[in-house]
């Protein structure tokens, strides 16, 4: 049996979940509702604070689908009670970012400044001009923002300039060979 799947839930005080026909799961908490209907086949159970995930028969998909229920609730809990955040840095002379209202604009070395708009519960800080802070409930929201913002410049080989996650690691090439 999945070793992820079959690991119960536990919902924090402040979270409200709700289990709805064809397993449609709302789960509310301080951060925001979120909604989202995971496979009919699942068999999904809310018992005093406990969430629990059980699979009706062993075939391969059954077995696979039960982790991936498993952690999507997982996710949704914790996105309502915690939040998800992603830290981008921004390397380069010149390149920086500016929030306005709901509107972040990036310099990034282009003849036009780019704007990103906030929306669909997504937020973004910006502590210093060479960070970016991308916060929302939603896991995966964060997660596809915060790409499409690095995907504007992407870090070169090179130099290392452009738009990074906070923790990753750029492996640099070595320049032209001097004579």
């Amino acid at each position: 049996m999945s070793r992820i799947g079959r690991e119960p839930i536990t919902v924090p005080a402040g979270v409200e979940v709700k289990i709805e026909e064809a397993n449609k799961i709302t789960v509310k908490g301080p951060l925001g509702t979120l909604t989202q209907t995971m496979t009919p086949e699942m068999e999904i159970a809310c018992d005093a604070g406990v969430i629990t995930v059980k699979r009706p028969n062993d075939e391969a998909a059954m077995r696979s689908l039960h982790g991936l229920t498993r952690t999507l609730i997982a996710n949704m809990v914790e996105g309502v009670s915690k939040g998800y955040q992603k830290k981008l840095l921004i390397v380069g002379v010149g390149y920086r970012a500016a929030k306005a209202g709901t509107t972040l604009t990036l310099n990034l070395g282009y003849s036009h400044p780019i704007n990103v708009e906030e929306g669909d519960g997504v937020t973004f800080e910006v502590p210093d001009p060479n960070t970016i802070i991308v916060k929302s409930a939603d896991k995966q929201k964060c997660g596809q923002i915060a790409a499409e913002i690095r995907g504007k410049r992407p870090p070169e080989p090179y130099h290392g300039k452009g738009v990074k996650y906070e923790n990753e690691v750029i492996r640099r090439k070595a320049g032209k060979a001097g004579k």
